[in-house]
C-alpha cells in the first residue's frame, strides 16, 4: 500500500498484481477518508484473473451546513431541507469534487487504464459524488456504484448527462433504516434514474447508514461481472 502525495487528491492505492489493467475509485463518506474502505477489500474476493488498481482519495476539509459548520472532510457541503424535500447541495463545491475525480479518471488513462475498465464507486457522500461524476462523464465506464447515498442535484442531470454512461451497470445499496440518507430519498433518486433509462441494480439491507457482510458479498459479485 502507497499514499501518492500529487497535485491530485492526494490517496491511497492498493494493487492486486503488477501492471493492472483496471481501477476502482473509491470515495468515501462525510467526515471519514480514504482509509475507510481498506479493509473490506480482500472481503471482496475480487477476480484473480485480472490486475485491478483500487484508489482511495482523502476529500479535501470544509465547513459542513448539516453539521452545524463543523470543519472535516467532506466532498461537498449540504443541508437537509425536510424528509420530503430531500437534500441541499452546494452546487460549487459538488462540481469542484466532480472536476478533481475526472482528474483522478485521466491520471488513470494517462498510466494506461482505459475508461470501459474503469469504476466509479463510493459510500453516502461519496457515492452520491460517483453517481454525480460518472453519468457525466464523456467516456464509458464500467460502472458506477453508489452506496447509502442519493442522487445530488438531480434537476440537472438530463441537461448535463453524457449519453456514453446511460448504458452502464449501476449497483446501489441502501439501508432498510438508513437515518442519515432516508430511505425516501434514495428511492426516489433510483426512480428518476430508472426513468431516464439507466440500469440501476438496487438492494436493500437490513441495516442503518453502514456497510454488511451480506452487501459486500453483492458488491464483490457485481465488480466480477462489470470488470472481466
Amino acid at each position: 500500500m502507497t499514499t501518492i502525495p500529487t497535485d491530485l487528491l492526494p490517496a491511497i492505492e492498493l494493487e492486486t498484481g503488477a501492471s493492472p489493467t483496471h481501477t476502482i475509485i473509491w470515495m468515501h463518506g462525510l467526515g471519514a477518508d480514504g482509509n475507510d474502505f481498506v479493509p473490506i477489500v480482500d472481503a471482496l474476493a475480487l477476480p484473480s484473473a485480472i490486475h485491478i488498481r483500487l484508489v482511495f482519495p482523502h476529500a479535501p476539509k470544509r465547513p459542513v451546513s448539516i453539521n452545524r459548520g463543523m470543519v472535516m472532510r467532506a466532498w461537498y457541503d449540504y443541508d437537509l431541507i425536510d424528509t420530503n424535500a430531500g437534500l441541499h447541495e452546494n452546487m460549487e463545491s459538488l462540481y469542484g469534487s466532480q472536476r478533481a475525480v475526472e482528474s483522478l479518471l485521466a491520471r488513470e488513462n494517462q498510466r494506461g487504464i482505459k475508461s470501459e475498465n474503469i469504476v466509479l464507486a463510493g459510500f453516502s457522500q461519496g457515492g452520491a459524488l460517483a453517481l454525480h461524476t460518472g453519468l457525466r462523464y464523456p467516456e464509458k465506464l464500467a460502472g458506477v456504484m453508489a452506496l447509502s447515498c442519493n442522487l445530488p442535484l438531480p434537476q440537472t442531470l438530463v441537461a448535463e448527462a453524457c449519453r456514453a454512461n446511460l448504458p452502464a451497470s449501476i449497483f446501489m445499496a441502501h439501508g432498510e433504516s438508513d437515518d442519515v440518507i432516508p430511505m425516501i430519498v434514495a428511492s426516489a433518486s433510483r426512480r428518476q434514474l430508472v426513468e431516464l433509462g439507466y440500469a440501476v441494480e438496487w438492494h436493500e439491507y437490513r441495516m442503518a447508514h453502514s456497510v454488511c457482510e451480506e452487501e459486500i458479498v453483492d458488491i464483490g459479485e457485481w465488480l466480477k461481472r462489470v470488470l472481466i
